[in-house]
């Protein structure tokens, strides 16, 4: 199951299978792109129910699959990680429990990633013969770079969640990730909106800096005397 909690500044979506470690089928796949498209909020915060926050795939799913399966199953799974990568809304994970191979994938795809000192994580379809493909491949070592992607891809290991903050794969480990995503969505909605689409741009650095510049003359325009205000009072 996927549980919504619309929020005018957080909306929580919950993935609710914790007798499954939270582990996802097709058609969960296609509720949870569906609960992303749908988030109205400025933050998105996504976690999991129980002692996990997602086991990936569910092993069933992944025995019963033939090769044309197969490739549309990790298609779905990529649809899901773009639709939280390209959200409009600041998508935060809220890691408290395992998070292996697909859910791992998944978090990858989140703005901000942040761990309970209860997370674990492990690409470790690799010890099945296998390897996560809802972008994982892609975007681990984006985020921890290409050394540490290498190990943990090709060694299966489950890391801690100090191992994790120390590579970058998380940003913080407290124990209440929620308030990360609570105190991100005490700021301005277009702000967080056009901060994120500045950090995602993936442009040659001439026109990333141009349209940095549009985004921030934009913002002055809205926001401008607000700032003023701030500065007078010592903020």
């Amino acid at each position: 199951m996927i549980r919504t909690a619309p929020g005018e500044a957080v909306t929580v979506v919950t993935l609710d299978r914790p007798e499954r470690r939270n582990a996802l089928t097709p058609e969960l796949l296609d509720r949870l792109e569906t609960a992303v498209s749908g988030v109205d909020a400025p933050v998105l915060y996504l976690r999991g129910e129980g002692p996990a926050f997602c086991a990936g795939a569910d092993f069933d799913t992944v025995q019963g699959l033939d090769p044309d399966s197969a490739r549309d199953f990790a298609r779905k799974g990529q649809g899901v990680a773009d639709a939280l990568e390209t959200a409009d809304a600041v998508v935060v994970a809220g890691v408290d429990g395992h998070a292996r191979g697909g859910g791992m994938e998944l978090a990858l795809a989140c703005d901000v990633r942040v761990a309970t000192p209860r997370a674990t994580f492990a690409e470790s379809g690799v010890k099945l013969g296998l390897f996560g493909a809802w972008g994982g491949t892609a975007r681990l070592p984006e985020v921890v770079g290409a050394a540490d992607a290498m190990d943990l891809a090709l060694s299966g290991r489950a890391i801690d969640a100090a191992e994790a903050r120390r590579i970058g794969l998380v940003s913080r480990v407290v124990d209440d990730p929620r308030a990360v995503a609570e105190e991100i969505a005490t700021h301005p909605r277009d702000t967080l909106r056009l901060v994120k689409e500045r950090l995602r741009d993936d442009a040659d650095r001439a026109t990333q800096e141009r349209r940095e510049i549009e985004a921030f003359a934009t913002l002055i325009e809205r926001h401008g005397k607000t700032v003023r205000e701030r500065f007078e009072e010592g903020q």
